[in-house]
C-alpha cells in the first residue's frame, strides 16, 4: 500500500474509528454484487451500518434498499448526504 493510501485510512480510522480492514473487506465483497438484488444490497447495508457503528432504523434501510434497487441512487455527494440525513 502506497504512503498516500496508508496516511488516507489513519486520517479515516482517526475520524471514524473504522478498522481499514473492514473497509477492505466491504470493498473486496461488493466488487461483483447484484446491486439490483434487494438481499443483496440490505445485507451491505447492514454490514455498512456495522462497520461504521452507526445503527440506521428499519424504514432508513428499506428507503435505501429501494433507491438503490431502483436504480433511482443520487450521484452527486450532495443529494446522497441529503439522503441519509433524512
Amino acid at each position: 500500500m502506497s504512503n498516500f493510501q496508508d496516511n488516507l485510512f489513519d486520517k479515516i480510522q482517526q475520524k471514524s474509528d473504522v478498522n481499514p480492514d473492514e473497509i477492505y473487506k466491504v470493498a473486496n465483497s461488493v466488487k461483483n454484487a447484484d446491486f439490483s438484488d434487494e438481499k443483496t444490497v440490505r445485507d451491505l447495508v447492514r454490514r455498512l451500518s456495522r462497520v461504521a457503528n452507526k445503527p440506521i432504523s428499519k424504514a432508513k434501510e428499506d428507503q435505501i434498499v429501494k433507491s438503490i434497487t431502483s436504480s433511482n441512487m443520487p450521484v452527486d455527494m450532495q443529494s446522497l448526504n441529503k439522503m441519509f440525513k433524512k
